[in-house]
């Protein structure tokens, strides 16, 4: 997770700590894809509730990895597309400072497996396939990481979504 050197970071971090998930979501342009999808699955006022959440938010750019023909299908879909969007989000707040490699519950009620490792003295985590490009974008009511690819949550032949057993 890379912290960003530019002044008037702390001023903007300020700032977007007083709004919660939705509205800073909202406020940034590379969200913009995953801020539509949240409102088509009605999860709203979920994300808009005291939390404390941490949601990996994928990124436009990683929206576009998707092929067309699977992202139409699970927009024509709510109930998958609600399991896919609560997949990136676990009920409790976990900043880069507090990342560790360990298996994470998702909102969806299924398992994240998140791993970090230091790489030129930077802290690298990932989320299952996805590396988290911004860390610690906070909002009032938790924290969310940017990452570059859409967490899709392991499904059985009947369509639903398998949780990870406690072993």
């Amino acid at each position: 997770m890379q912290q960003s050197g530019q002044m008037g970071m702390q001023d903007d971090m300020s700032m977007q700590a007083s709004k919660d998930i939705v509205e800073v979501a909202m406020s940034d342009p590379r969200f913009s894809t995953l801020v539509s999808l949240v409102q088509k699955a009605g999860l709203v006022d979920t994300l808009k509730g005291p939390g404390p959440f941490t949601v990996f938010a994928p990124t436009n750019d990683a929206f576009a990895k998707i092929p067309k023909k699977k992202l139409d299908e699970l927009m024509n879909n709510p109930d998958k597309l609600r399991s896919v969007l609560l997949y990136h989000v676990i009920n409790m707040k976990v900043t880069a400072s507090d990342a560790r490699t360990m298996p994470a519950p998702t909102a969806a009620g299924a398992q994240l497996s998140v791993k970090t490792s230091m790489r030129g003295g930077m802290k690298s985590v990932m989320v299952d396939n996805a590396k988290v490009i911004q860390a610690d974008i906070m909002a009032s009511n938790g924290v969310i990481h940017a990452i570059d690819t859409v967490l899709m949550p392991k499904m059985n032949k009947m369509g639903k979504q398998r949780s990870a057993r406690m072993r």
